[in-house]
């Protein structure tokens, strides 16, 4: 498992232009599965996974054979493939590697690591025999290694904000029209209730490829009640929904995916309104405000765009007040560490400091001497497991520790709190 992982890791990446030939070539030397499959294809800046992870649990719940691919993974490599929320075993990892990366070695332009895994999950969901498969894009729509797929049923688009602005363009606009590149002559696509001008440019391309268009309307949402243990909403006719996952942000992505439900019905899929509630009551999405222990309070979250720090901070007002914060966290270097902390700063108490497992690491001792100039209380630690030591001594019985900043930081932290 280790070498399977080494090796996708290790692929070349520098100096590869985003394009679709490198995934066509591995998926046609593989006898091209994709072309087996049916697609729910989700794209976006922000809860593209939570968008995903519900749908796909719904689908799971209505008795269909639901592959799910995501990414990047807070844990472990094997969350990015998984059927009925089963991950893919370790076995099935180092089969399906050694399979693709004998096509892989033999190419004169060699795959990325998202390419080569894409290629890997098309493979794996179709020896699977899967009936749909939940695909989250990597990054961007139109030349992400995902949209090789032909016309998904539904192409979804989620909440778009500014981020890799390099890649994708440097307004919500042209970022929008990027991600609209999954939006296919034949599928039917569903957006993020978004501004006038970026919802124009859905209407545009939907118009261009014959496509109808659905837009989750925030309007018939309505907030019952929220707690640690979940929140509980009506949206349209559905009535006393319950959500696992914290957050108003949270409610504005189910909103999205029971649009994405209501189109699947229309087209013939089976889908009860028991399997819907169910879906939405027994989804499992780690790392997003997500509780890892309540003795203290312990949570992770996965957030690092401003607008996840944004949610981050609205969390924090809608089920912390009042409590002692100590914040644990890990950066990295090349990250804008300033707009992800200096939001949390009036509510943390003490920083405990990390350096995480990554060549662009933030040394803990200068992310510390950062904050405390900022004027912060902050604290470096030599390691994860004795920042969770240090965090728990702070926090006591009745504090919270709350975890965020770089995702490469947060599977040692889970480690280390006893998470595996």
């Amino acid at each position: 498992m280790e070498q399977s992982l080494n090796y996708i890791h290790g692929l070349y990446r520098k100096g590869t232009k985003p394009s679709l030939h490198r995934v066509a070539y591995l998926l046609e030397k593989l006898g091209d599965p994709h072309k087996k499959l049916r697609f729910v294809h989700i794209a976006g800046t922000n809860g593209k996974g939570s968008t995903a992870a519900m749908t796909a649990s719904i689908l799971t719940k209505a008795g269909y054979r639901t592959g799910l691919f995501t990414s990047p993974y807070i844990y472990r490599f094997n969350e990015r493939m998984q059927i009925g929320g089963v991950q893919i075993s370790d076995e099935d990892v180092i089969s399906f590697t050694k399979k693709v990366r004998i096509i892989a070695e033999s190419m004169e332009e060699p795959p990325t690591e998202f390419d080569f895994v894409t290629a890997m999950a098309m493979d794996y969901f179709a020896t699977q025999n899967c009936d749909i498969v939940v695909l989250e894009v990597g990054v961007g729509g139109l030349l992400d290694s995902t949209n090789i797929i032909p016309a998904p049923e539904v192409a979804v688009i989620t909440n778009i904000g500014l981020d890799h602005t390099d890649l994708l363009g440097d307004t919500v606009e042209k970022i929008a029209a990027v991600k609209a590149g999954i939006i296919k002559e034949g599928c039917h696509a569903v957006v993020y209730d978004s501004t006038p001008a970026v919802e124009q440019v859905y209407a545009a391309i939907c118009r261009e490829k014959h496509v109808s268009l659905k837009k989750a309307n925030f309007t018939q949402l309505c907030s019952v009640s929220k707690s640690l243990d979940g929140q509980c909403f009506h949206f349209g006719n559905r009535k006393n929904l319950f959500l696992p996952l914290l957050g108003e942000h949270q409610l504005h992505n189910a909103a999205v995916v029971l649009r994405v439900i209501d189109t699947l019905q229309e087209n013939g899929w089976s889908i009860p309104e028991d399997a819907v509630r169910e879906g939405l009551e027994t989804v499992s999405w780690p790392g997003r405000f997500h509780i890892v222990d309540r003795d203290p309070l312990f949570i992770i979250d996965g957030g690092h765009n401003p607008q996840c720090i944004e949610a981050l901070v609205q969390n924090i007002k809608d089920y912390l007040t009042g409590k002692k914060i100590i914040v644990l966290a890990g950066v990295l270097a090349d990250k804008d560490y300033a707009d992800m902390f200096r939001p949390v700063m009036p509510f943390a108490d003490t920083f405990v400091c990390i350096t995480p497992d990554n060549p662009r690491k933030m040394d803990a001792s200068d992310l510390a001497r950062y904050l405390t100039e900022a004027g912060a209380n902050a604290v470096p630690c030599s390691s994860a497991e004795a920042g969770v030591a240090l965090a728990k001594e702070l926090a006591g019985k009745d504090g919270v520790i709350l975890s965020f900043g770089s995702l490469y930081a947060l599977g040692d932290i889970h480690r280390a709190a006893g998470g595996h």
